[in-house]
Formats: structure tokens, C-alpha cells, sequence
């Protein structure tokens, strides 16, 4: 039994293998598109290899930017850590109430049973 997500798993894989072998066809064989009448153009072989690239090559360029622009954001707008000195001396200062808390509860039925 398939269960969803290897449905949707193969179904990306599908369409990814298409696109890849759509993509590899037209950079090295641009022909195919005139020969189907998208373009008539006669330098369009020239013109369809230059898009083939361009294309990919602006959406990569535009997502590094995207995702350098959110490291961007998140690193403005997160506050700075405390510094270590500090987290260690609030563990040692609970440590210390934890052991005085301790040390008063082994106490108390000490003094109440005198």
C-alpha cells in the first residue's frame, strides 16, 4: 500500500524528471520548439538556448538572494544570547537555593519530633 506521501513523493519525482528531460532537449536541441510552431523566428535556436539558461539562472540568483535576505532578517531581529557568565551564575545561585531548600526540609521533622 502507497501511502500519501510516497504519492506525492512520486508524483514530484515525476514532474522533476520531466522538466529536467524537457530542459536537456531544448539546450541542446532548440529545434524541437520550431519545429512544433512556437517561434519562427530565424535566429531563434540562438535565442531559445540563451532563455533555456537565463531563465533557471535568474530564479537561482533570486532564491540565494531570498534566502540570504532571511538569514538578513533573522539575524536583526533576534536578540543577542545572554552572555555565559550569566546563565552559569543563575545556575549556581538555584543550585544554592535548591540545597538551602534541602537542607530546611531535613531539618523540620528534626525539630518537630524534639
Amino acid at each position: 500500500m502507497v501511502s500519501k506521501d510516497q504519492g506525492i513523493g512520486g508524483i514530484i519525482f515525476i514532474i522533476c524528471a520531466a522538466i529536467a528531460l524537457l530542459y536537456i532537449v531544448t539546450l541542446f536541441y532548440p529545434q524541437w520548439i520550431i519545429d512544433i510552431g512556437l517561434t519562427s523566428a530565424a535566429d531563434a535556436e540562438a535565442t531559445i538556448q540563451f532563455w533555456v539558461i537565463a531563465v533557471p539562472v535568474f530564479v537561482a540568483f533570486v532564491a540565494i538572494m531570498g534566502i540570504g535576505m532571511w538569514i538578513g532578517w533573522t539575524m536583526a531581529t533576534t536578540p543577542p544570547p545572554r552572555p555565559i557568565e550569566e546563565i552559569t551564575s543563575e545556575i549556581e545561585e538555584e543550585t544554592k537555593e535548591e540545597t538551602k531548600e534541602e537542607t530546611e526540609e531535613e531539618e523540620k521533622p528534626k525539630k518537630t519530633g524534639k
